[in-house]
């Protein structure tokens, strides 16, 4: 047993006290790792092969992909369209079928706003609240109280990066060394950021479902120089939900571009920038002529 020499901070050796440490790390770390398996692991009996493609959307890349799908399946559709001045416009009839979320675009579109203010709307935002309520009672989106719960770590955390702040100040103070104090310091910093848990969407069992959705629906990928006519709104709008906004970039560039959608992959697809020309004849959209172009289509403890 080590014996606490004559002015060791606080009484504790160095070594004794990085093990210490290091040891209170690593139980926070495993602790909150089983924690968050059982506060993320989802309904295993829910079908995500029966989900719409919004929902999907959702799961695989958040309120922003399940807006752009929403945008595709509509624009598809031929019932909305962009200007050069990156507003939405209404370009033809509400299709049958839609969604609160289509309907909250639809209707934002008549409103001419601009493409990438129309998540801030009212309707749109209280739609996609909606969205997510009905994947949490599902349990494939991981609720709020649980990302709280799993946050509450972040406490031990802080708590951890405060000790090994304090123990740092006493032992420069009596110069001891500290070198493998400041590496334990910033290895708790790592941790506490890595638990910090605020944008998860996705529980383990949706994870799962959505790669089988993927692999069924991979004729939709913009590797695949899809046809999106041949598979109608619902198609373009599970293009997007599956593979991102690259997707929307191969349906119809010019509709895009206006938009200003943002090429973003979905879920960890790999599915990057599309160089695909549009299905729809690479036309462009247009607000002013009621209809878009796609509308037909060591002792350093301190």
């Amino acid at each position: 047993m080590q014996l606490a020499a004559t002015g060791d901070t606080w009484g504790i050796p160095g070594p004794a006290f990085l093990l210490i440490y290091f040891g209170a790390a690593l139980v926070i770390a495993i602790a909150a790792l089983v924690h968050r398996r059982i506060l993320f692991a989802g309904d295993r009996a829910a079908r995500v092969d029966q989900l719409g493609p919004q929902q999907i959307a959702l799961l695989n890349g958040g309120e922003q992909l399940a807006l752009y799908a929403a945008l595709g399946g509509l624009r598809a559709a031929g019932a909305i369209a962009s200007a050069p001045d990156k507003t939405l416009c209404q370009s033809g009839p509400m299709p049958g079928g839609v969604t609160p979320l289509d309907t909250a675009v639809y209707n934002a579109a008549g409103r001419r706003i601009r493409a990438r203010e129309v998540r801030d709307d009212q309707w749109v935002s209280a739609a996609l609240l909606q969205l997510r309520d009905g994947l949490e009672q599902a349990g494939l989106a991981v609720t709020r109280a649980k990302l709280r719960a799993a946050r509450l770590w972040v406490l031990a955390g802080l708590a951890l990066i405060a000790l090994g702040i304090a123990r740092l100040i006493d032992g420069v103070q009596n110069e001891k060394p500290v070198g493998i104090l400041v590496v334990a310091i910033v290895a708790a910093i790592v941790l506490t950021l890595s638990l910090n848990t605020r944008t998860k969407i996705r529980t383990r069992a949706a994870t799962k479902g959505l790669s089988a959705v993927r692999r069924s629906h991979e004729h939709l990928s913009p590797r695949q120089s899809p046809a999106y006519a041949t598979y109608g709104a619902a198609g373009a709008a599970m293009g997007v939900a599956l593979f991102g906004a690259a997707s929307l970039y191969t349906m119809d560039p010019a509709f895009a571009a206006e938009a200003e959608i943002q090429r973003i992959s979905a879920g960890g697809s790999g599915i990057g920038d599309s160089g695909s020309s549009s299905s729809c004849g690479g036309s462009s959209s247009s607000c002013g002529g009621g209809g878009g172009g796609c509308g037909g289509g060591g002792g350093c403890g301190g």
